[in-house]
């Protein structure tokens, strides 16, 4: 199969976008993937502003959004029906994009297959398993057979791993996994559907002790019901169609809609105690399993792809050390670990089977809609390590103008590092070897607010200067905040070290 930059094991949504990320940058990529077809039934049911943006970047959000549709709240409510909780969720939200989409993951899969197989330096192959994987200084060595038997080698200088928990690259890489403890066995039922039905909910946790129940739209045409099995019932008691027709019968008839899955899950929680083994490295379900509580196991997997993309771009360029890459897992797993605990957690109180305790908890939730006491938000962490000078935060996305056009500020600016800020004198007194260096690695430069800057059309970014004191930001490729400052002194200073954390070299040391 030849030599590439980059092989990627596994064809879902994580190796998906990995492979999309670096074709962009023109990066020779190999995906190989043991099925011979795409899944083509859904497995996640949303995604996030943040996701959205990213496919953004790929110039592929108009096509998703075709085949999503935006959610503007989230209600749990107990056996009674009464509500003991509801959640909204802006629009939009600061990624300049809603906060969160219901998709149909095959329309998904299918726009970024055709996305991927287009670009001229990715190859896809499907039905083709890896059986063995040697690594050298150099690079990495896969071999592996094709459906019907022949085998093939293939040399790439990393490899990334994104073929799921029980795939052949966590085994290379990790020595054990930290395993939460929480597993629960749940029906998935997903149909679609043949008509409207009135007063079907489109996302719903219902907190019922005898039957914990969460109910979903997952895109434009498709709905998702699932059920928390009873201890006992069997996977084949549970998938036949009478029994799940039974299930939905409050809800839909077969009149309204087409079975297309019954599937029993067991849902983990697990984090591979190694993301990275040389030139190997662990993305997506390869390197984490996360109950679906709060619908981010995708989005988890897609920032990992994000993430090693733009870092892998700089090594393959020769404009960053391979040591770049240890602040992957340094940056990612704690993120993921906040995911994975939040969703334990929220899972645990919607899912009680204890009926005294069920009580108690609708007690507690049902005084606090009344106390008018608002759902605490959940706001993710901000990054830290080796690559984050402070802050850490994700940088917003409003609309900008330059006079000639209007747009989201990553259509208007471009996407690598930027420098953003709110008066011109820090970028107006960096030094011409300063200016080469920050271009050298795919820098942009942009002023917000000033006369002679972008018109901030909303006030996003006046807003987030004013709420994080400081007057500019660096912001990453990935667009979190790599540090913030308040005069040229400061700025210098944080391009001073994004030079040696890139090269150990000073790159952007000023002269």
């Amino acid at each position: 199969m030849g030599e590439y930059d980059v092989a990627v094991i596994g064809y879902g949504p994580t190796g998906m976008t990995l492979a999309a990320l670096l074709g962009q940058r023109g990066h020779r990529v190999v995906v190989l993937e043991r099925y011979t077809g795409l899944y083509n039934l859904p497995r996640a049911a949303c995604f996030d502003d943040e996701i959205m943006r990213t496919f953004q970047k790929l110039g592929l959000a108009g096509e998703i959004g075709r085949g999503a549709v935006v959610q503007r709240d989230y209600e749990w409510i107990n056996a009674a029906g009464e509500t003991l909780v509801e959640l909204t969720y802006a629009d939009p939200a600061p990624c300049g994009w809603a906060q969160l989409y219901m998709m149909f993951q095959p329309y998904v899969e299918d726009v970024l297959d055709r996305h991927d197989k287009a670009l001229p330096s990715v190859a896809v192959h499907q039905g083709a398993s890896v059986t063995e994987l040697v690594q050298d200084e150099a690079g990495v060595t896969l071999r592996g057979t094709r459906e019907g038997g022949a085998g093939f080698s293939v040399r790439a200088r990393f490899v990334v791993g994104a073929d799921g928990g029980n795939g052949f690259t966590r085994g290379m890489v990790a020595e054990a996994a930290d395993d939460y403890g929480f597993q629960e066995n749940w029906l998935v039922c997903d149909f679609r559907m043949r008509r409207v039905v009135p007063g079907l909910p489109m996302f719903r946790q219902v907190c019922d002790p005898a039957q914990p129940t969460s109910i979903v739209r997952i895109g434009p045409d498709h709905h998702r019901f699932s059920f928390m099995l009873n201890p006992g019932e069997t996977r084949e008691e549970a998938t036949r169609p009478e029994r799940v027709w039974g299930r939905v019968a409050r809800y839909i008839t077969p009149e309204d809609a087409e079975l297309i899955r019954a599937v029993n899950y067991v849902f983990r929680s697990r984090i591979a105690d190694r993301w990275r083994r040389g030139r190997v490295l662990l993305a997506g379900d390869a390197a984490h399993e996360m109950p679906p509580f709060l619908a981010q196991g995708m989005c988890s997997g897609i920032r990992d792809s994000h993430n090693l993309a733009w870092k892998l771009d700089l090594i393959l360029t020769g404009r960053a050390d391979a040591a770049l890459l240890d602040t992957y897992q340094e940056e990612r797993e704690p993120h993921v670990r906040f995911i994975t605990e939040r969703a334990i957690e929220l899972g645990r109180v919607q899912t009680m089977r204890d009926p005294a305790k069920a009580r108690e908890r609708d007690e507690r939730l049902l005084a606090q809609r009344r106390a008018k006491r608002e759902p605490e938000k959940l706001r993710f962490p901000p990054l830290s390590g080796a690559l984050i000078a402070g802050n850490g935060g994700l940088f917003p996305q409003g609309t900008v103008s330059d006079g000639a056009r209007s747009g989201l500020f990553d259509d208007v600016v471009g996407n690598g590092w930027c420098i953003v800020a709110a008066d011109p004198h820090p970028i107006d007194a960096l030094t011409a070897d300063q200016r080469a260096a920050w271009e050298a690695i795919g820098g942009h430069l942009a002023v917000i607010g000033a006369p002679e800057g972008l018109e901030d059309c909303a006030g996003v970014y006046a807003e987030w200067f004013a709420a994080n004191d400081c007057s500019v930001a660096v912001v990453r490729p990935d667009w979190y905040v790599y540090g913030t400052a308040r005069d040229e002194e400061g700025l210098a200073a944080l391009l001073q070290r994004i030079g040696c954390a890139l090269q150990g070299r000073g790159a952007l040391i000023p002269s």
